[in-house]
């Protein structure tokens, strides 16, 4: 056995306690798949991560990214919180005010902004969700599909199915059938995001739910709110170039995720507070 350092970081808050906290193994370097896998299984969380060294030299690090069944090719919240992790833990980028992460979706910028970090967000793949298969989600949720004002499979390299709500008051009142919801999750999805408008601040309220990942709800889903922000770009719902989603009040953590619209680029992020530091033996 040997002891690698360890962090258990909170991410989309900046107050300990009341965002999505991330497990993030900072020398992945030696271990084995299957070990990731068990360790991923054991912390129990939505996303554990193991930091590498990177194998495309414009990288800064190299990130593994777990749910507690499966490995990701990109996920956002383990993305923000890795590179608060291994900034607190001496990394010095290649470039100043900048991170580039290697995963296996590829190189992932990230900007860091004083005590916040935003990543770019891989670039969005929009298709229509089957009606039927629309109107079976609508009721594994308990909703009307009246309520339903737009939908899109949202691909940004983790594929969720997303839907605007009428409101985000019917978003956050939202009791789903989870293991409904886990037989309706399409192949290649990892689960369903909702949202809707507040008409006030945050201006939209957003929920993940991924019980065929084994993660029934997300506290605060960075790949979701990518998926939303999609959405709401392509609908046209905010007309600013910024906004700012809340999450996980339904979980008692109340997440801010912000998004900003640069172009034809996607970038969003927040803060991140460590919550626990020590050293994991493996």
């Amino acid at each position: 056995m040997k002891r690698v350092p360890f962090q258990q970081v909170d991410v989309f808050t900046a107050v300990p306690f009341k965002g999505n906290p991330v497990a993030v193994v900072l020398d992945g370097n030696g271990l084995q798949t299957e070990q990731m896998q068990t360790i991923a299984n054991w912390t129990n969380l939505s996303e554990t991560t193991f930091v590498c060294a990177a194998t495309n030299a414009a990288a800064d690090y190299r990130l593994r990214i777990f749910t507690p069944k499966s490995e990701l090719n990109f996920a956002g919240h383990p993305t923000l919180g890795s590179a608060h992790a291994v900034v607190r833990n001496g990394l010095i980028p290649k470039t100043a005010g900048r991170l580039v992460q290697e995963c296996r979706h590829g190189l992932i910028p990230l900007a860091l902004d004083g005590e916040r970090i935003f990543l770019m967000v891989p670039q969005p793949r929009l298709s229509e969700v089957p009606n039927d298969t629309l109107a079976e989600i609508g009721r594994a949720l308990g909703i009307e599909s009246g309520a339903i004002r737009a939908a899109a499979s949202v691909d940004v390299s983790i594929t969720w199915i997303t839907l605007q709500l009428s409101d985000g008051a019917l978003v956050a009142q939202l009791k789903p059938d989870q293991a409904r919801l886990a037989a309706l999750t399409p192949r290649g999805a990892v689960g369903v995001t909702v949202f809707g408008l507040t008409g006030g601040s945050p201006q939209i309220e957003v929920r993940s739910f991924a019980p065929a990942e084994g993660v029934p709800e997300d506290p605060v889903c960075g790949s979701g709110n990518g998926c939303v922000a999609a959405l709401v770009r392509q609908e046209k719902l905010i007309a600013a170039s910024s906004y700012v989603a809340g999450q996980g009040r339904c979980m008692g953590r109340d997440g801010r995720v912000e998004v900003r619209f640069d172009g034809d680029d996607i970038w969003l992020g927040g803060h991140a507070v460590t919550c626990v530091e020590g050293m994991l033996q493996v």
